[in-house]
């Protein structure tokens, strides 16, 4: 790029050519207020929050789009340009419920903090506002169009990152509105309950749905036996809801925290993803030698597994039967663990901290059920633990560590690094190669599939036998992958696709961004997946065939991977979904 000079406020700079006001007045130092605009997504222009004056042109003009020439003159803090914006945002907190005490997202909202920093102090404005019924039908995701500012972050995530085309602007005017296609119930529509749209929502027009009332009075139960379990990820993000920096890792925080909050036992989750391993590596080991359908496709993804079922319901037979690592852990609980302290499961209440919005869907599948018995009975994200945590006054940042209790709490670092996008497949690579060869892998952090690229490829020599593998996160690279499979299905012989970008690092129920950072920031999603990578560094054992509680679940009751009692608590199976007036995805010709 070349260099230009430009004038911001009278003062000159040499800037890169290319750029948009916005991002060059950011890389200067001077903030531009904005609502529409996020980095990740296409440029909208539809807030008009960010408009900056240049000299010769007649009106005021949008940063985020609007090109850097060579000898422009800006301004971006005029008295006419603070009033405008300021009537701007007037108009719209006119429309806009007046519950922010009483908001989700009071203390966290965009809109709140720009409105206080224009110095809006009352309201100005009467008339009619807009009214609509909150969507309540999913059991993940809710929507209250009544928040919505029309910014259209949601609507170009669901369709640019995730590729699940599930939102729109619908209607003109006053009466325009973010909603699913013919305004369907999000339960009914193709939302995978990836919660990313709750992520980028500047308000609180998406959220998850919210179990902690429900939660506080199941741990309130003395008839009932209280026990938890913790994804990963979590303890890579919960940090940052305390104002800690993104990838502290607060593992023995969280299990100490969930004792204090009522729970009797605590297990980790990182032991169900070790125990997903052996079953996963087994199953692609088997196919590999028996001739099966390949690639194989991970399975532990939420969101990933609806869509899936949605928009590529051919490669159902590609897919590992394994459950997640959530849903394994949940269905030992009621059956493994109940039995080894000798108490009828349905006194047994199951809770799953998560990363995903989606786990609250999974939970409720029918297929998951074992003996007439969900696994898992509620799921709560990383921000409601969070508040939980806050609400039951615990001071979690000086609280005494503690460990997870036994027999489902012990994990290998293969365990930890299911967290990370590439690390599902990472983990199953480190024991497959020692299952097929007899062999251990020496090096075993595998580089190559590594990092925020939305799609890697990998390949790995055993026994003289190339196997190739890829790795997707975030929908639309997904898709992007899959339509490869599709037209090359001999390409790969294994591929881990996650739902999120990032991995379960950037979930849909992790922390809302602190103020002035970004939704989804790729440093904020290398830090904790760099977390999660120093916990598979520190561990003894790193290799999920060597978590010695894993053998001694099998060798108790599990008998061995793939056996008939491993299908029954471990696996599972997928259908076909077509919602209401959607078809399966086709590549276009």
């Amino acid at each position: 790029m070349s260099q230009i000079t430009i004038f911001i406020n009278d003062k000159e700079y040499k800037v890169e050519s290319g750029q948009t006001i916005m991002q060059t007045a950011d890389h200067l130092g001077y903030h531009i207020p904005r609502l529409c605009y996020h980095p990740k997504l296409s440029i909208e222009g539809a807030c008009r929050v960010c408009i900056v004056e240049v000299e010769g042109v007649r009106n005021f003009v949008a940063s985020c789009a609007y090109p850097v020439r060579d000898g422009m003159k800006i301004r971006t803090n005029t008295k006419e340009l603070r009033q405008t914006r300021r009537d701007i945002v007037e108009l719209i907190l006119d429309n806009h419920p007046e519950d922010c005490h009483t908001c989700e997202r009071n203390y966290n909202c965009e809109l709140q903090r720009l409105a206080y920093s224009m110095g809006i102090r009352r309201r100005h404005f009467t008339g009619e506002k807009k009214h609509y019924d909150k969507d309540l039908s999913s059991e993940a995701v809710i929507r209250d169009p009544n928040k919505c500012i029309l910014c259209g972050r949601c609507v170009r995530m669901c369709s640019e990152i995730q590729k699940v085309h599930n939102l729109t602007q619908a209607h003109r005017g006053f009466k325009t509105v973010v909603m699913p296609a013919y305004n369907m119930p999000f339960k009914e529509s193709v939302c995978t309950a990836c919660g990313q749209c709750i992520n980028v929502c500047p308000t609180a027009a998406f959220l998850e749905r919210d179990y902690t009332q429900e939660l506080f009075e199941a741990l309130n139960d003395k008839s009932k036996i209280k026990v938890a379990q913790f994804a990963p990820s979590v303890r890579a993000a919960i940090g940052e809801a305390f104002n800690l920096e993104p990838g502290r890792n607060m593992e023995g925080e969280l299990v100490a925290a969930f004792r204090k909050l009522g729970f009797d036992y605590v297990f980790d989750t990182q032991f169900a993803a070790d125990l997903t391993i052996m079953e996963e590596a087994s199953e692609f080991l088997e196919r590999l030698q028996s001739g099966g359908k390949l690639p194989m496709i991970t399975s532990c993804s939420s969101a990933w597994m609806k869509c899936m079922e949605q928009f590529y319901p051919d490669l159902i037979e590609n897919v590992s039967t394994c459950r997640s690592p959530m849903s394994m852990a949940g269905s030992l609980i009621k059956s493994y663990f109940a039995d080894k302290i000798g108490v009828d499961p349905d006194t047994i209440y199951s809770v799953a901290t998560m990363c995903c919005t989606a786990k609250k869907y999974e939970a409720a599948r029918p297929e998951l059920v074992v003996d007439g018995r969900r696994g898992v009975d509620m799921v709560v994200t990383t921000r409601e633990m969070a508040w939980m945590i806050k609400s039951a006054g615990i001071d979690f940042l000086n609280i005494e560590k503690e460990k997870p209790d036994s027999p489902l709490g012990m994990s290998s670092g293969a365990g930890a690094i299911f967290g990370t996008t590439g690390g599902v497949m990472e983990a199953a690579i480190r024991t497959a190669y020692e299952l097929y060869t007899g062999e251990t892998l020496v090096d075993i952090e595998v580089e190559a599939i590594r990092g925020l690229k939305g799609v890697k490829e990998g390949k790995l020599t055993m026994d003289g036998a190339e196997i190739r593998v890829a790795v997707a996160h975030g929908l639309g690279n997904a898709c992007q992958l899959l339509d490869i499979v599709r037209k090359e299905p001999q390409r790969y012989h294994f591929i881990e696709i996650m739902g999120c970008p990032g991995g379960c690092v950037g979930g849909g129920g992790q922390p809302y961004a602190s103020v002035n950072a970004i939704p989804l920031d790729e440093n904020a999603l290398q830090k904790r997946a760099q977390a999660l990578y120093d916990l598979d560094r520190h561990k003894t054992i790193r290799r999920s065939h060597d978590n010695p509680d894993v053998q001694k679940l099998y060798r108790e009751f599990l008998q061995r991977p793939l056996s008939p009692v491993s299908h029954k608590y471990l696996h599972t199976h997928y259908h076909a979904k077509t919602p209401r007036g959607i078809i399966p995805r086709v590549e276009l010709k």
